[in-house]
């Protein structure tokens, strides 16, 4: 059933604007289903336009030919506009009810526009907390929309969502090193390129090493840590969206799997996680929901 059906009582402009942001996510290819069919089918419409609006976001940032900065100041004027009630395009005329009827903070979409911006204008993190600092901008806001759009606010689940997606955006740098270098950007921090005698040069150039497998030996496990931190937020959301969180973690575990399943070299291609994997991941805990478990 598409999730725009849910929405018998909004007006037609409103259910085409929900059914803009379903085609649009699923158009997009991602390491995992963006909304899987275990959510309750009420909240799906408002996942569709969340997921929509942080693509988006990210393509102007990432891809979008011209002043990219300018674009994001203008993407965050209409956004201004559209939740003020003013004319918008589709996408922003199901956020803005989505914001509205699920009470998310106007504040992380624009921290996630500020994200892009800061793109624009740093490539390279000098340690650890200064990426941390960046994820800020970049993860965490995107788990408290998701948990605005499943009716939590309160600041305990909101750091254990903090922490999931915190190791979200780490696996995904670490599966996107030889990518990201290609952009001009280098997302793992100088201070530990250099403890494990590494340096920018070598990730240009896609040399793999030793001394590159000890850093992403290093790193995958730091993300992981997060992932540990943050999975005690399964236990603490009603049982419905729980298998959705969860496959939220084991998505990125995944992620950091094929990592460590191709030795660690993130350099030489891009780790990817299997249909076959992606597939054994939603049937077993879609299972674990069905029974209770």
């Amino acid at each position: 059933m598409s999730a725009s059906k849910q929405l018998q009582g909004e007006s037609a402009d409103v259910r085409e604007a929900y059914r803009w942001c379903e085609r649009y996510s699923r158009s997009r290819g991602e390491n995992f289903t963006v909304v899987s069919w275990f959510l309750p089918r009420k909240l799906r419409p408002h996942f569709f336009a969340v997921y929509a609006f942080c693509r988006y976001t990210d393509d102007l940032g990432d891809e979008a030919e011209g002043d990219r900065l300018t674009l994001l100041d203008e993407w965050e004027r209409d956004l201004r506009e559209a939740v003020a009630g003013g004319p918008a395009r589709p996408l922003l005329t199901a956020l803005a009810r989505t914001i509205e009827e699920r009470e998310i903070p106007l504040d992380l979409f624009l921290r996630l526009i500020e994200a892009n911006r800061i793109d624009q204008r740093v490539s390279r993190f000098e340690t650890h907390e200064d990426l941390l600092d960046y994820c800020s901008y970049s993860a965490t806001p995107v788990g408290r929309m998701v948990l605005a759009v499943l009716g939590y606010h309160d600041a305990a689940r909101g750091a254990l969502a903090d922490a999931t997606c915190i190791g979200l955006q780490l696996a995904n740098f670490w599966q996107d090193v030889s990518v990201d270098i290609g952009k001009g950007r280098v997302y793992l921090p100088q201070a530990d390129l250099r403890r494990f005698g590494c340096d920018d040069q070598q990730i240009i150039e896609r040399r793999f090493d030793e001394h590159f497998r000890e850093l992403m030996a290093f790193e995958v496990e730091r993300a992981r840590g997060y992932f540990a931190e943050g999975s005690a937020l399964e236990a603490i959301v009603r049982r419905s969206v729980r298998t959705d969180i969860r496959l939220f973690r084991l998505g990125g575990e995944a992620i950091l799997d094929a990592i460590e399943h191709a030795g660690y070299d993130t350099l030489s291609a891009r780790p990817r996680v299997t249909r076959s994997v992606k597939l054994r991941l939603a049937l077993v805990h879609g299972l674990r929901n069905a029974l209770r478990l």
